[in-house]
This record gives C-alpha cells, structure tokens and sequence, in this order.
C-alpha cells in the first residue's frame, strides 16, 4: 500500500532479512534513511518456526509498520526432507512406467563406492501410492495413446481415498515436450478433492530426464504443505504486527520471489538460507576486487563453502538431497555436517567430529540445556576461544566446567590425553574434513586455492577460519562485518531473480539458430512477466541473461555457455564450447555439438545497501586492546597467551599482531602466532601470514 494511503503510520523506512540457521535465527535491519545496520540473534525453534523468526524481530525492536521490505532465507525444506517429515505423496505416472522414482540411477553414491553392505535409504514414497493411468506421449511430443481420464479418477481416488495421501506428483512421460496430459490430469485431481496438492513435473522442471524431473516433482509435493503452513503462519504474525511492505524469500541459486511466488515453486527455496551467505560474498568480491574466492560458512550444524571466480559463484541446474535428484538453479556449494554444535565422539577409538548437531536443543553442553556430548562450541570453550561471559553479547553465560567435563570425559581420557589436546584434536579432525571439502572444489577442478582469498562468514567462521586458511595456504581470511549474521545482510542485497528452462535436444547448425533465438525470447518473455507480477521494483528495468546448454554428441552433461540478444554463428558458438571444454577438463573434440537446454534468468534489480567506511587510525589497536587470555595456539601447538581486542573500537590501518582474539558478542577473530590482521577502510579483518 502506498505511503500516502495511510497517512498514520510512518514511512517506510526499513529492511529486514533473517535467516533460520539450525542453532539461531540471525535478523538485520538496514535504515534507508541513515544507512545504519543492527543485527540481533534469536534461538532456532525447530518446532514452531516461525516463533525464533518473531523472537529475532523481537530482538531488534524494528518498527514493521515502517519497514518495506523483508527478505527471508530459510531451510525449512530442506529440514522436512533431510528429517523425513514431509507430506505423504502419490505419484500418478504412465501406465507401466510407475516405478520410475523408485528404480532411480541405481547408482552407488561415491561415498560408499566400495560399500558392499550399502542400502539406499528409504524412499520417500512407498510403492503402494504409485499408480500408472493410460496416456502417452512420444519422445517429440506427439500422442500415441490418448489420456483415458476415467484411470485417471480412478488412481486419484485410489490415492487419495484409499492410501490417504495428502499431496500428488503427476509425471508422465516426454511431458517436457508438450505438458497437455499433465495438466488435464492435475485439473481432474483438483476438481475431485480440492484440498489435495497436486505438483505437475511439466511446471516444475520442463526437462528431459524422466528419473530427474520425477524426483523434483515429488520433492516439491513432499514439502509443499509444510512451506505453505509456514508461510502463512508468519505472513498472518507479520500482518498483526502491521506489517505492510514486500514479503522476499530467497532462492537457491541467488535471488529472492515473493512469498506468493514461492509457494508456487518451494523446492527452489531448499537452500535459500546458503545462498544469502553467496550473494554477500559476491557483494564483498567487487567491492574489494577480490575477484578469487572461497567463501566459507561455519554455522551451528554444517559448514558451507563455495567458489567465486571473477567474483560470481557458480550455479548449477541439478542439486541432490537425499541422494534424490532436484533439478533448480543452484549456487556450487559443497557442504559437510561440520559446524559449532557438531558432536565430537569416539568411533572404535577415533575421534570424529559431525555430521550429528546438538542444534538448538539441547545445543552444546556449555548452553545449559541439558545437552551431554561435546561439540566443537565445548572444544572452543575450552581452549580459551571464547569468553563463557561475553557470549553473545553476554546474553547467555557458559558453563566452562561443564564443557571441560563433558571433554575429558568423552574425549580425553578415553585417548589418553590432557583436555586441552583432546580439544584442539577437535579442531584437527574438522580441519581435515574441511581442506578435503575445500580441495574437491579446488584443486580437483584444476584450481589452486592458494591464489585465493577465503571470506569466513557465519557464527564459528572467523573462529575456524584462520586455521583452515593456514592449511590450504590461501592468500587470505577476510571476515566481514557482523560475520554471524553475514548470510541474512547477503539477503539484503539480493535482487527479485526468475528462471526458465526448456529442453529442445537438436545439433547446433546454422539452420537451428533462428529456432533457438525464438525459444530463448519466448522464455525471456516468460521470465520478465513473471517479474512484473511480482512487483517489487515498482516497474523498474529487468535484466535479462540467455544461456545454451551444449554437449558433445552422446554426452551426458553440457555445458552452459552465454548468449546475447542476437546469437552468433554456429561456428562462434561451437569453438566457445570447446575453449570452455578444454579449460575444465584438458581436452576438445571435433564432435558434433547438441544443444540441450535454453535457459534464461530474469534479474529485477533492487537498490543494494552500502558499506559505510570507519574512521581511520594510526596502525596501533591500543585503543581496542581489552586485556588478555590464556588460550591454544595452532601455529606453536600450545596454549599461550592471546592479546584480547573488541572490534568496534579497531579503526582502518590498525594492524593486530597474533597471538590475538577479536571479540565482536556473536563470534569471535582466532589470529594465530603466525599470522596478523590487519583492519581495511570497511572494518574488514583481513589476516595474512605474519612478516617475517
């Protein structure tokens, strides 16, 4: 509603976002009008969501009624998928072809390559809610056996009825060339019983791939219901709290929709909370020309990394949950179940550390809330990382003796060693997990990390960080400002994003280009209007990117290569995909070229926030100096004793020499004996090797 419609309330003035993270909830607000940022933290509530969600909003104490915008990044679905909460669902396929989901790949996931004794985890739909109706399409489109509606009524009624299903994936075959089947079936299953949700595969993921474009559908029919509770849940709180502005959440592979947007389409949001933590890495690489970088995202129960080349993330259109395929745009993320609450543990006398999470409950031992097993917070408690009575600001004080306790006595006695050395092997072993994550994004896609820069982002990132900088031997650790709370201000400078897609499957010849200029426009045309019902922007300019997936002839996967307004000679775009070819994997070919898939992004800017400057200093942090702790240092293997510094008083220059702590509440700097930090123009600690 406009301003001037309702003259009693104040101009909008703010924006929010928040992202639910799996121990808190980060919130920030951004002032228009001073260009000031807060931030505040609320605990996860995993049962009710939205309560953390209103808790945050709580914290900061925001006027909603003045507030234009919220951007929103949550996991929700992922969650549902990952706990295996979802919907109950039926798959309505083509006769014959009803176990498609269920057969898969029949593919061994590479972790258990050599697992003879390796099961599939339980499918998330049971056999008996699969049902075959009678109705083909040919691999172009064309019918071969007209759609018999009365089997279609009859395996709605069989499934919903029958099994009880709450919510139906209707995929039938080739309906990536011509949709008309599927949308007559979800039209019937709509007039029967309207209560039901219906995902049809041909709106979802208009593909090629039938095992894949099944699996999306039935993903999104899982997590539908749960989304759409959510949604409406916060949406009506928001409302009561005069709330009146756009309501954003993000998508997966950068970019945000609007909330009615969003339920239309909820498995694009599954990773929308690391993808906030993306578009403010990319934000921070232009701003500071760090045009190669690794972010890193260290929350409560994973760690999340991502490579950025010429300062843009890659993004892929396939990512897998589960070991289930989803075909949606992507930020190229790897994650590993590695974060504060991790649970370190003995496994046949080895120390590990994850992929099980204390969470928010009961959360590490040291929170007081009933938790029994040490996690990586308990290890930095003990080693001296963290103040116990200025944690988060020193809302919540933490019980030393607890985590010490809990250490040596799941830990350090058990391997027959001192607490302090069973807590920094804490360390070690996610250390190694992570440079292995961080190689496999690295040097085994013909990258060295060591010409990088490493941005350390969430609550134990600035912590973790500077070790696995040390290790990889990268350039530098850059944290940024309010690092705990990074990925929600990443939303803040998200634009409202739409994409398409639409498989043609045809060589890449002179005569093909007038065919695949038209589809591409058609797509643009679909992406922008889109845009413009969504109405963010006011009706602002809507940049619109083209993209053709190729392949050699006979391949399996292609890659994307761009395109303008105007495409070029089939020739120009053929030596393109063979130069990308052979910089990825070291060779080219005098193959055939196919064209896959069109696809197209519609990007509606929005203004983005900026980073205001902090005064400037004389290279000494004195005046930041707080005192100084006893705690373990990687670069001599011993505790030792740490210069304490707060961050709010560190001005531009200053230079900190480690050992030392930055303390900022929500997270804290590890600037080991063999590195030093120094202070840039944006508040930015910027922690390279020491000079010799």
């Amino acid at each position: 509603m406009p301003d001037e419609a309702r003259p009693d309330t104040p101009p909008a003035r703010y924006r929010l976002a928040v992202d639910i993270g799996g121990t808190f909830v980060d919130a920030v607000e951004l002032d228009r009008d001073t260009r000031r940022i807060r931030f505040r933290k609320a605990s996860t509530t995993p049962r009710r969501p939205w309560e953390g969600v209103l808790d945050a909003f709580d914290a900061l104490g925001t006027d909603l009624a003045a507030t234009e915008l919220f951007i929103h990044g949550t996991t929700l679905g992922l969650n549902a998928i990952l706990e295996r909460r979802g919907a109950r669902v039926g798959i309505i396929a083509n006769e014959g072809l009803r176990d498609v989901f269920l057969m898969g790949r029949g593919n061994v996931p590479e972790s258990h390559m050599y697992d003879f004794t390796y099961r599939r985890p339980p499918a998330i739909v049971a056999r008996r809610d699969t049902v075959g109706v009678v109705g083909r399409l040919d691999a172009h489109g064309e019918v071969v056996t007209e759609l018999d509606e009365d089997s279609v009524r009859a395996a709605a009624r069989y499934l919903v009825e029958e099994s009880g299903v709450t919510s139906i994936a209707v995929c039938l075959l080739h309906s990536y060339r011509d949709p008309v089947h599927e949308h007559r079936v979800a039209e019937i299953v709509r007039e029967m019983y309207p209560h039901v949700h219906v995902a049809v595969s041909a709106d979802i993921a208009p593909e090629h791939r039938e095992y894949e474009r099944t699996s999306t559908a039935v993903l999104d029919a899982y997590i539908r219901p749960i989304f759409e509770r959510y949604v409406d849940r916060l949406e009506t709180e928001l409302a009561e709290r005069s709330f009146d502005g756009h309501f954003l959440i993000t998508r997966s592979g950068g970019g945000a929709m609007t909330s009615a947007a969003a339920r239309l389409a909820p498995t694009t949001t599954v990773l929308s909370g690391p993808a906030g933590g993306v578009v403010g890495a990319s934000f921070v690489a232009r701003l500071l020309g760090r045009d190669d970088l690794i972010s890193v995202d260290i929350g409560g129960t994973s760690l999340d990394a991502a490579v950025f080349e010429r300062g843009e993330a890659a993004v892929v259109h396939e990512a897998e949950l589960e070991q289930m395929p989803l075909l949606i745009p992507v930020y190229d993320i790897r994650t590993i179940g590695a974060g504060g609450g991790s649970i370190a543990s003995l496994d046949k006398g080895m120390l590990q550390v994850g992929p099980r999470s204390a969470g928010a409950e009961p959360g590490p031992i040291c929170y007081r809330r009933g938790g029994t097993e040490p996690t990586t917070t308990d290890a930095a408690v003990v080693l001296g990382y963290i103040d116990p009575g200025g944690f988060l600001g020193g809302d919540m004080a933490l019980d030393v003796d607890g985590a010490r306790e809990g250490v040596r006595v799941r830990l350090a006695e058990p391997l027959g060693m001192s607490v302090e050395d069973a807590a920094a092997g804490v360390f070690s072993v996610m250390l190694a997990k992570t440079v292995g994550a961080i190689r496999q994004i690295t040097v085994e896609r013909g990258r060295d990390p060591r010409g990088f820069s490493m941005l350390a982002f969430g609550g134990a990132g600035p912590l973790l960080t500077p070790m696995l900088g040390r290790e990889v031997g990268v350039v530098e650790v850059i944290v940024p400002q309010a690092p705990s709370a990074f990925s929600a201000w990443g939303m803040l400078s998200a634009d409202v994003a739409e994409d398409a897609s639409r498989t043609v499957l045809r060589t890449l010849e002179q005569d093909a280009l007038p065919d695949l200029a038209a589809g591409l426009d058609e797509l643009a045309a679909e992406v922008t209007e889109l845009l413009r019902a969504q109405d963010v922007t006011g009706g602002g300019e809507v940049v619109v990117q083209r993209e053709l997936e190729l392949r050699y002839l006979g391949q399996e996967h292609a890659l994307r290569i761009a395109v303008g307004t105007e495409i070029a000679d089939a020739e120009t775009l053929r030596k393109a995909f063979g130069e990308r070819h052979q910089q990825l994997y070291g060779h080219a070919m005098d193959n055939e070229v196919q064209v896959l898939n069109l696809r197209v992004r519609g990007v509606a800017r929005l203004e983005q926030p900026e980073l205001p400057r902090i005064p400037t200093g004389d290279a000494d942090p004195a005046q930041a100096r707080s005192g100084e702790r006893l705690a373990y240092d990687f670069a001599t293997g011993e505790m030792t004793t740490f210069a304490v510094y707060r961050r709010d008083l560190l001005e531009a220059g200053d230079v900190v020499p480690g050992p030392a702590l930055v303390e900022e509440g929500t997270s804290v700097t590890v600037v080991h004996g063999d590195q030093a930090c120094t202070v840039d123009e944006y508040g930015h600690l910027l922690i390279r090797g020491a000079t010799k």
